[in-house]
């Protein structure tokens, strides 16, 4: 069984005394990732959630053995993983690990434009970071958009709105 290690969250900060902390969520999944009795990997640490729980845009989580915020002020800015099978994939035949997007081909109207370098979970929906002549090129991860995805040949295909990926020019 091959595995890989992936970030589900960031640690941003401590949250009040009692040793919780600030999370941001990089998975598509964090109720399952940061199920309580679930261990997550912090460097070669591993820690097991007692409590998570949605805080504003953050997920607030206590892990076992750290009772105060002096516990996990050291915490900080750490990222944490999981180790996941890859041959695993989502239940919805529509929902793709981050993992499983990083690397593949973006092709507009037939032609290759660029590589998707990462996932972005932002609060409208998700956005592929795609690298193109050197450059970020942000792209929704919308149906309307992005139409076709293969992992298997390892491409996306986007079909872009005016503007998405040039310059629209000015009306005189």
């Amino acid at each position: 069984m091959q595995t890989l290690r992936r970030v589900v969250g960031r640690i941003s900060k401590p949250h009040g005394v009692r040793g919780e902390l600030q999370i941001e969520v990089r998975t598509d999944e964090p109720e399952l990732r940061f199920a309580p009795g679930n261990t997550l990997l912090l460097d070669d640490n591993q820690l097991k959630i007692v409590s998570a729980k949605v805080h504003g845009k953050y997920l607030l989580v206590k892990f076992e053995g750290f009772e105060s915020r002096n516990d996990v002020e050291h915490l900080r800015n750490g990222l944490l993983e999981v180790i996941v099978n890859i041959a695993t994939t989502p239940a919805d035949e529509d929902e793709f690990y981050d993992y499983q997007l990083v690397g593949l081909d973006v092709i507009v109207h037939g032609e290759t434009i660029g590589t998707t370098k990462e996932v972005l979970h932002l609060p409208a929906q998700d956005v592929l970071v795609v690298m193109r002549n050197g450059e970020e090129l942000l792209i929704p991860f919308v149906k309307e958009i992005v139409t076709e995805v293969n992992i298997e040949k390892k491409f996306v295909v986007v079909s872009p709105p005016p503007g998405l990926l040039e310059e629209v020019p000015d009306e005189d």
